[in-house]
């Protein structure tokens, strides 16, 4: 006897060997054995055999019309040996049954299974949507198809264009476009991102970078809504005349100095901060502007600003007439540069003059200082200002040393980028020159003397904060956002409050805010502030902050290596110096491009060699290269200090205390760079307390 059954879904053949109550001891048609259940039996039979009974079951099956045993089923529930009657007009043979069996239960769409051997006719309305589903997809593959052979042509279906950028970064993956592309770099053996860009879906390495930036942060794009310009009460026009230093390029000018003689011999230096604080108020449309974007994104050659160019042209620290500002006068004895005084207060302050970098940086130098030489704008005030930041510097050393830390490098240098036409110039560029020092420095005095305004008048602030942390020193000393004033050991100050870039940080204009509420209401300031305190808002902003700007950062550090790469490329580089950081980590020396150098011998930090650049690649912005030789083992003393200040920072802290120097261990978001930062690169390894100064 023969048995035809079904198996964990599979219908088989097989010969009775034995029976053992419900049981049968089974050969199949492959020869080998198996134990079958009575309940799962659907025919015995005694010819032909079983072999033969499945190749009669397949080639019957294959020639039973679905839609006539559609029709022919009925509406009932059936047997399939009552549909085999019916159709077959007899009784159905053993491998007429078996056909059938296999057929029904191949077309769930046509028949629903309701027991074993037995189904029910889908509903015509079923039938027909399931039936137009299949076609959908058949229709679809077809298309799906086409696609993958219009891609692996070199041409990027007229259908994906519009959706290049969210199948990289944000894919549907059951989309067909998606499958296509999938498909495509399946057979090309390539990623999906440099298929786009072989077939125009991407137009450049550096549209790839920015729209992946853009996709993630600026979904609905970089674009403002319709604002309207905030109105300002009237001020008092302040009797100054007030200059600013920034890059060539900056266009957010949020600071501006002054100086005057006073009658009595003393000075009164004036910092004035550009007061968008003044306008915007909290919880209108453009608060909610710089709230949703927290701070100007910055990269080589553009910049994303955090608010409509009417809003920064309103006031921004423009020269040629008075400018709405919120000013620190700090009265000094230029005996000794000793503070005997500060105020603060909101008025007009005339701008006399946007003193540039580019300009000034080869006439202003401490050698001209020192000697009074040279002519250029602003020669005396400059002197005044820049022997002011030196007791400055002095005094946060001082106070850095309090805090068990050692010095700062002198040794430093930035990188600034400028590019044109996609043509890019890199610049080397020494941190601690004069303008710089006198901007930082006098930033930093702001932003510790309004955190302590605020501490004094107990209203809440957003504070930067280093030392004192818990863990090992890289975690002690790891930069920290609070609401409430505490120590910036790095920077050798009480307290830290940015406050000086209103037009650029979402966190200074709201520290502009609380610090108008003190100027303007004393005492009762804590009540009058727009954020009280313990204000949960507050803390949101915070976190808020850390993560928009840590994002930003990343950005433009990538923005930055596609650059280096680009400029590698522009003049031909094939061999070049580098210096070595930490192990296998190495620096141009020409340009801030990072490389790692697999199997380096051991080489001291600060040592320069010479490599020889293999490839790079503008896509995934890696670099291979070679080392020739070592051209120098620390034999530049100076090299090697700039050096071990980059070194990374995730050594244990004995190591750190010696070739950081006690340092400012930072994130990448510790790093406004000089000027504007918009053209200017301060990696995260490339850190000194001057990049935290606006």
């Amino acid at each position: 006897m023969n048995l035809f059954f079904e198996e964990s879904g599979d219908f088989k053949a097989g010969t009775v060997l034995a029976q053992q109550g419900e049981a049968y001891q089974v050969e199949l048609v492959s020869g080998k054995r198996a134990k079958v259940k009575a309940k799962d039996v659907l025919l015995q039979f005694a010819s032909p055999d079983p072999a033969e009974l499945m190749r009669q079951a397949q080639v019957l099956g294959d020639e039973l019309d679905l839609d006539f045993l559609w029709e022919v089923a009925g509406q009932d529930e059936f047997g399939f040996a009552e549909l085999g009657a019916e159709y077959f007009g007899h009784a159905p043979l053993p491998h007429e049954a078996a056909g059938l069996l296999m057929k029904l239960h191949g077309a769930p769409m046509y028949f629903y299974r309701k027991g074993k051997g037995r189904y029910k006719a889908a509903p015509e309305a079923s039938l027909k949507a399931a039936l137009a589903g299949i076609e959908k997809k058949k229709q679809q593959a077809l298309v799906q198809a086409q696609y993958v052979d219009e891609l692996k042509a070199g041409r990027l279906p007229e259908a994906m264009r519009p959706l290049a950028m969210q199948l990289l970064y944000k894919p549907d993956k059951n989309s067909i476009e998606y499958k296509a592309l999938e498909a495509a770099c399946a057979e090309l053996q390539t990623s999906p991102a440099r298929l786009m860009l072989s077939v125009g879906g991407i137009a450049s390495p550096k549209d790839l970078h920015l729209s992946r930036f853009l996709f993630e942060h600026f979904p609905k794009g970089t674009g403002f809504p319709t604002v309207q310009i905030p109105a300002m009460s009237s001020l008092p026009t302040a009797d100054v005349q007030a200059f600013s230093i920034d890059d060539v390029t900056t266009t957010e000018i949020d600071d501006a100095l002054s100086v005057t003689a006073l009658a009595d011999g003393k000075l009164k230096i004036g910092i004035h901060i550009a007061a968008p604080a003044l306008g915007i108020q909290r919880n209108d449309a453009i608060e909610a502007i710089a709230r949703q974007r927290m701070s100007t994104v910055y990269m080589p050659g553009d910049k994303i600003t955090m608010l409509p160019d009417e809003v920064v042209d309103a006031f921004t620290l423009a020269e040629g007439a008075p400018r709405p500002a919120v000013s620190l006068y700090a009265t000094l004895d230029p005996g000794d540069w000793s503070v005997l005084s500060t105020e603060t207060r909101a008025e007009l302050v005339p701008i006399a003059a946007n003193l540039r970098h580019n300009e000034l940086d080869d006439q202003v130098t401490e050698e001209a200082l020192a000697a009074g030489s040279g002519d250029y704008p602003y020669k005396h005030e400059l002197s005044l200002l820049w022997q002011w930041a030196q007791v400055l510097e002095k005094g946060r050393m001082a106070k850095r040393e309090s805090f068990g830390l050692k010095p700062e490098q002198a040794n430093r240098v930035d990188f600034n980028f400028y590019v044109e036409n996609d043509i890019v110039t890199i610049l080397r560029r020494k941190r601690g020159a004069p303008l710089d020092k006198i901007v930082a420095e006098l930033m930093i005095f702001a932003n510790s003397t309004w955190g302590k305004l605020m501490h004094d008048h107990g209203v809440p602030g957003i504070y930067r904060a280093q030392g004192g942390g818990n863990g090992g020193w890289a975690a002690r000393m790891q930069v920290r956002m609070l609401t409430h004033a505490a120590p910036h050991q790095g920077l050798g100050v009480d307290q830290y409050a940015w406050s000086t870039s209103p037009l650029r940080r979402y966190t200074d204009l709201v520290n502009q805010w609380q610090i108008l509420a003190c100027v303007e209401h004393g005492v009762a300031a804590p009540l009058a502030a727009p954020f009280k305190p313990k204000d949960a808002d507050l803390f949101a902003i915070v976190s808020a902050f850390d993560a928009a700007y840590a994002g930003y950062a990343d950005f433009q550090t990538n923005m930055e290596r596609y650059w280096c790469l680009r400029w590698l490329g522009q003049e031909k580089a094939t061999r070049v110096n580098a210096v070595v950081l930490k192990d296998d980590v190495l620096r141009l020396v020409d340009i801030p491009l990072i490389i790692r150098l697999p199997g380096m011998p051991a080489t001291p930090r600060g040592s320069q060699v010479v490599l020889d650049l293999l490839r790079w690649d503008e896509v995934d912005l890696s670099v291979e290269a070679r080392l020739v030789e070592v051209l120098q083992v620390q034999a530049d003393a100076a090299l090697a200090e700039e050096v071990l200040e980059e070194a990374v920072q995730d050594e244990p802290a004995e190591a750190l205390v010696e070739a950081e120097a006690d340092a400012e261990v930072t994130t990448a978001s510790e790093s406004p760079s000089p000027a504007d930062g918009q053209n200017s690169v301060t990696s995260a390894t490339d850190l000194a307390p001057q990049g935290d100064n606006r």
